[in-house]
């Protein structure tokens, strides 16, 4: 590992002008990250816009093979291919690079780190830390504690994915949809193969040659990471609904050990960075609504699960901009 022991650091945020720079930039400030320098890095058509942080105007910057020099940590938020060209240049010039991006996620040199769970494997990075994919961050938080209670053998889940996940262009659709139905127009689709307004579709990522898409696949192959239990399995069906932000999952778990939905409240209650909301008799669980802008996530409508032994059923919501992306980066930073 490359200690950093600095009292500020040089910070490198590339993807600065899309909508995970943006949250990574406010999580920094509203967590007083002690930020020495800023070089923000993005496309060369935002090459000159200026973005306020702490009450300055920073100018974006063309992100180039040159622009890592003397940066202490590079925060990546622009993509795969980006981050394939990027990273191992950032990492060579001496920054220590947190990426968001699927590409590094799987490499066994390269640490998977949710700070709440495994934040220890920082430990072991040699240049560059991966940050999960946004679905299975949100799950993990409220399944990791249930898993050092009872010990989790396998889940069964749906997501509900915000259309923000995709980025600003399917933000825009889904507005132009929603305003066309008004008018009793056509919905026009383009970011997704079919209408997302008042729709759902079971599709997030492409699709592989068994029938799952890639991103079903990441809470299996992520989550054994990130939770150090290679047997893990997660049977998983994500689904893109038209909610601007936050994503919910609802998740089935079995469990080794015998279970109870008294003992699984307390052990989620007790949770870093969760909260329960779990009174149903009273219309209180998780929503996208109210999770979308919390650093916390969401977890609720926990009960036994009728189809399992030792089964637990649970709803859990969280902002995917920021435990899904942004927070967990800077969290990452912050164990550096």
């Amino acid at each position: 590992m490359r200690p950093l022991v600095r009292k500020s650091y040089r910070i490198a945020v590339v993807g600065a002008t899309g909508a995970v720079g943006a949250e990574l930039l406010a999580v920094l400030e509203r967590r007083g990250f002690p930020v020495a320098n800023l070089r923000l890095l993005a496309s060369a058509r935002s090459v000159g816009k200026k973005i306020t942080f702490r009450g300055d105007d920073v100018r974006v910057e063309e992100l180039r093979e040159n622009s890592f020099g003397e940066m202490d940590i590079a925060f990546f938020s622009a993509g795969g291919d980006i981050s394939r060209k990027f990273v191992p240049l950032a990492r060579d010039a001496g920054a220590v690079v947190i990426d968001n991006s699927s590409v590094f996620r799987m490499d066994p040199e390269v640490p998977l780190v949710m700070p709440e769970i495994n934040g220890a494997d920082v430990a072991d990075h040699r240049g560059i830390i991966a940050n999960p994919n946004c679905t299975t961050a949100v799950t993990l938080m409220a399944l990791y504690p249930l898993h050092l209670a009872f010990g989790v053998r396998r889940i069964f889940a749906s997501s509900y994915q915000a259309v923000s996940g995709t980025g600003a262009r399917a933000i825009a659709e889904l507005k132009q949809q929603v305003a066309a139905a008004h008018l009793n127009s056509p919905a026009i689709a383009e970011v997704y193969p079919h209408p997302i307004a008042f729709n759902v579709l079971p599709q997030v990522d492409s699709f592989l040659p068994d029938g799952y898409t890639k991103e079903e696949m990441k809470m299996q192959h992520e989550g054994r990471r990130i939770m150090h239990l290679p047997g893990f399995l997660a049977s998983v069906t994500c689904v893109r609904v038209p909610v601007y932000r936050a994503h919910s999952v609802a998740v089935s778990a079995e469990f080794a050990r015998p279970v109870s939905v008294e003992e699984a409240r307390d052990v989620l209650a007790k949770a870093p960075g969760l909260d329960l909301l779990d009174e149903p008799a009273r219309n209180i669980y998780p929503m996208p609504l109210q999770a979308a802008g919390k650093d916390n996530c969401q977890v609720g409508r926990v009960r036994l699960d009728c189809a399992m032994q030792n089964g637990l059923a649970f709803w859990v919501s969280g902002d995917q901009l920021l435990k899904g992306a942004a927070l967990n980066a800077v969290q990452i930073a912050e164990l550096l």
